[in-house]
């Protein structure tokens, strides 16, 4: 039994679970996914807005990453001045229902995570 959960979990330097959560589950990148999945296309101005405790440079750099895994598509219309567009991937749409699945579960439970952490504090 511990040789085969052992073999199972002992590729964790190449884990594709690690590596993908590694990269969408920092503080903004679930976000990012989940607005875009309700609005669609939105611009870089309105993304913030909607995000709005998140820094320009934070949201940036968040949206490079989401690019660069294909996540997230960014269209540039060369106009004066420039228009960026972001809209998810089909890749990234294919994220939704898990991301969304992980917002109900978090809700139903984070009362009782909350409790569950004031009483280890309280320990």
């Amino acid at each position: 039994m511990t040789e085969n959960i052992l073999k199972k979990y002992s590729e964790t330097v190449d884990c594709p679970v690690r590596n993908v959560l590694d990269r969408f589950g920092d503080k903004w990148s679930t976000l990012v996914i989940l607005i875009l999945g309700d609005a669609g296309t939105l611009r870089f101005n309105e993304l913030h807005r909607l995000m709005e405790t998140v820094s320009e440079k934070m949201l940036t750099v968040t949206l490079k990453k989401l690019d660069a895994d294909g996540l997230v598509k960014r269209t540039l219309y060369p106009q004066v001045p420039p228009r960026v567009e972001y809209e998810l991937t089909e890749r990234g749409r294919s994220l939704l229902p898990l991301l969304q699945g992980l917002v109900v579960w978090a809700n139903e439970n984070m009362p009782e995570i909350q409790k569950s952490r004031e009483q280890y504090q309280a320990a």
